[in-house]
């Protein structure tokens, strides 16, 4: 069996989206890839075929190998909360809280279990791709690693390094990386890429040479600028505006609260020509001419909901409420919009009680049992696919007219003028049909196609320059020469 390891020499250097791009490569070559990165954090995930949950990244790159995305591929997943602390996910189940000040030591002790996950992988497939966390070079986070360096010698996993060239400093960036390691890490670097970027590559052949001189390492590639990445499912960032909507379009608004979760959820809308989306960042108003106004899913709700009133942004949403505006609330965003969130039990911080927005006659009780299931149904009128991922229960009188039916059950709330709604469901616009829906409470008609295969699409055009790029035969046997790591043994 064969594995390959991506680091990058900083954060947001390209390393998912290669990834995936590499799992395309594979998969399309006729091999059984699946994809792993031992330890994550973010707040957008997704949910699995056995129940738990992953990176958003990394069910993307299960998509890219063909395969249904498994709690393997993400043992270690930290979702950012309130208070400095992080909700700890491990093997797709939460399993409690880690603060700061002790998230170095207790990330050291799931080592074990990251490896259990990798061999289970391992021993299903062809190739495992993995990804790596941050960066190697930040050698002050060493000690109790399991996100790159600590996790490639455990399993004795072949590295590449990724230097983005687009930021600058590229040359300094891998050189300098291989200086500061430890020369039993720096061993476990095979070689380099280059990514993002732009323009004549001859411009960057002495560069190249440079850097394997320096380095010592071997190159295997520059990739030029992947611009169909942009089709890719946000996971770290959001776009804040979306630039190419045609004349005339309507405009779809969402506030970037500072614990906002599974905002891609709004991806989809990116396909439609009429929609104009605005991700509004703090310190600006919501535009005036709005009309849909989407508050995303939220890892702290209480805490963004304080965040969304120090903003003014409750001004905003109701004035636009009395302007006969719509207003949609996914999942965290569906609580705020109620009379009450209460968490007795400190689910996402300190012990609380906190008044909604009072735009829908419901209330939420936070919970310890976290919801994590697959559904489909009917919403809007039109047939949805989605997810549920959240851990509170809603009640109240505006539930008798649910948002959506999900086989024999109700899921959400709606106002009795219909022009507040809220759902628990995930993923939901991803459909076409679910996205003309509510375009037509817009008075827009759709125009885009399904966003799984617009995603699928990309993944081929990535996969395609990877090839063109990249010497794609010697990251394999590269992949092919990786080892079992003697002193593990599954417990």
């Amino acid at each position: 069996m064969a594995a390959l390891m991506l680091q990058g020499t900083g954060s947001d250097v390209g390393k998912s989206v290669l990834v995936a791009g590499l799992c395309r490569v594979f998969a399309n070559r006729g091999l059984r890839v699946r994809p792993f990165k031992p330890q994550n954090m973010s707040n957008n995930a997704a949910v699995t075929s056995d129940g738990g949950e992953i990176g958003r990244a990394q069910a993307l790159q299960a998509m890219a190998c063909r395969a249904a995305p498994h709690s393997d591929m993400n043992p270690v997943l930290l979702k950012p909360q309130a208070d400095r602390t992080s909700q700890l996910i491990v093997h797709g189940r939460v399993r409690g809280t880690l603060g700061s000040g002790n998230f170095r030591a207790a990330r050291g002790a799931l080592l074990d279990e990251v490896l259990q996950s990798y061999h289970r992988l391992r021993a299903d497939c062809d190739l495992v791709v993995v990804e790596g966390a941050g960066s190697p070079a930040e050698i002050n986070l060493r000690q109790g690693d399991i996100a790159n360096m600590g996790f490639a010698r455990a399993a004795n996993v072949p590295v590449v390094l990724v230097g983005d060239i687009d930021r600058g400093g590229v040359i300094a960036a891998i050189v300098g990386t291989r200086a500061v390691l430890d020369p039993a890490d720096a061993a476990m670097i095979r070689g380099f890429l280059i990514n993002k970027f732009r323009g004549d590559p001859a411009l960057f052949d002495d560069g190249y040479r440079e850097i394997e001189a320096r380095s010592g390492w071997t190159g295997f590639g520059v990739v030029h600028w992947l611009a169909a990445a942009r089709h890719l499912p946000s996971e770290d960032a959001v776009i804040l505006e979306r630039s190419s909507a045609a004349p005339g379009a309507v405009t779809i608004a969402c506030p970037i609260l500072p614990r906002i979760s599974n905002f891609d959820d709004l991806d989809p809308f990116k396909l439609e020509p009429a929609v104009r989306l605005v991700m509004v960042p703090p310190g600006r108003p919501i535009p005036a001419e709005t009309a849909l106004i989407v508050l995303a899913g939220s890892k702290a709700t209480i805490a963004d909901l304080a965040a969304l009133r120090s903003e003014g942004w409750d001004i905003d949403i109701a004035a636009h409420r009395r302007r006969g505006g719509l207003i949609l609330g996914l999942c965290g965003g569906y609580q705020m919009l109620g009379r009450s969130i209460a968490d007795p039990d400190g689910i996402e911080g300190a012990p609380a009680t906190a008044t909604g927005l009072g735009l829908l006659a419901v209330d939420t009780r936070l919970a310890a049992t976290k919801t994590l299931r697959h559904v489909d149904g009917l919403a809007l009128g039109a047939p949805v696919t989605g997810y549920e991922m959240h851990m509170g229960e809603t009640t109240g009188p505006d539930t008798d007219r649910p948002f959506a039916t999900l086989g024999d059950r109700d899921d959400g709330a709606v106002s009795p003028d219909g022009r507040v709604m809220g759902t628990y469901l995930h993923g939901l616009f991803a459909r076409s049909e679910a996205r003309a829906a509510l375009l037509a409470r817009l008075g827009q008609l759709a125009g885009g196609a399904d966003y799984d295969s617009h995603v699928d699409t990309a993944l081929d055009d990535i996969a395609a320059e990877l090839e063109r790029h990249l010497a794609i035969d010697a990251l394999l046997d590269l992949a092919r020469s990786a080892g079992d790591a003697g002193k593990w043994s599954p417990q």
